[in-house]
């Protein structure tokens, strides 16, 4: 309403039957998480040329938004551009995936001991409910937004450590990393079961149990390159890989 002096007030009330807005994805966001998830699980060959024109058929959408995507997609290293033709997928040799998985044995364990027992009560509810999002996207099958799910969570609780260059780093490893075997195991109901881990590890932080914490956080990350990569279980020489 107007006030004598002619100024516009908004009343506000808090109480007001209204649900909290969900992450809401512009077009260019949801063609990038499509895209980053066919690349991920494989839909998308490695080595492979794509052009813009014949995504954005596939799509239905402009061929803007596409060419967007793939732009963001060649900064995380995923698609490399090729001048006139289009964008080809990068290839990730299994030396190149277990160097990744390497480097993220060595950032992301010890601070999940670091953290345990760090987090408030008000931040275990947020993780859950993250941890929930990515349990419900495995049983639905839904592996775009299980993947972005899976990228929130582990972003946020990194975020715990109050080190945004850890965050950003471990993030865009795990973006990197493919996952082949993924869309096998949506089917077969396993991933539903793998991702029950995260609420594992929201447990063992809770409690502040930082050992039990970091050996979780080995074993998740194992599956990168066993379980997740190829949809078979890890070999005991990759459970104990340093």
């Amino acid at each position: 309403m107007k006030t004598a002096q002619g100024v516009l007030t908004v009343s506000v009330n808090n109480e007001l039957p209204i649900a909290p807005l969900g992450r809401q994805y512009s077009l260019r966001e949801s063609v990038t998480e499509s895209l980053r998830t066919a690349i991920i699980a494989g839909t998308l060959k490695e080595g492979t040329l794509y052009s813009a024109p014949a995504l954005a058929a596939a799509f239905g959408v402009s061929a803007t938004p596409v060419r967007e995507a793939m732009m963001d997609l060649t900064r995380e290293g995923l698609v490399e551009t090729m001048k006139n033709k289009g964008f080809r997928i990068t290839s990730m040799s299994d030396r190149e995936l277990d160097e990744l998985s390497e480097i993220r044995l060595l950032l992301e364990p010890p601070v999940m001991a670091d953290i345990a027992g760090t987090v408030p009560p008000a931040g275990i509810t947020t993780l859950r409910s993250m941890a929930d999002a990515i349990v419900n996207a495995a049983r639905e099958g839904d592996l775009a937004s299980y993947l972005a799910a899976d990228r929130d969570f582990h972003a946020e609780l990194l975020r715990y450590t109050g080190n945004n260059q850890l965050v950003e780093l471990a993030t865009s490893l795990r973006a990197r990393t493919r996952m082949y075997g993924l869309k096998t195991l949506s089917e077969s109901d396993r991933l539903a079961d793998s991702a029950q881990e995260h609420h594992e590890l929201l447990n063992l932080i809770e409690s502040g149990d930082g050992p039990a914490a970091r050996e979780l956080m080995r074993r998740h990350i194992g599956h990168a390159r066993g379980l997740w990569a190829t949809g078979e279980h890890e070999k005991p020489d990759q459970e104990q890989q340093p």
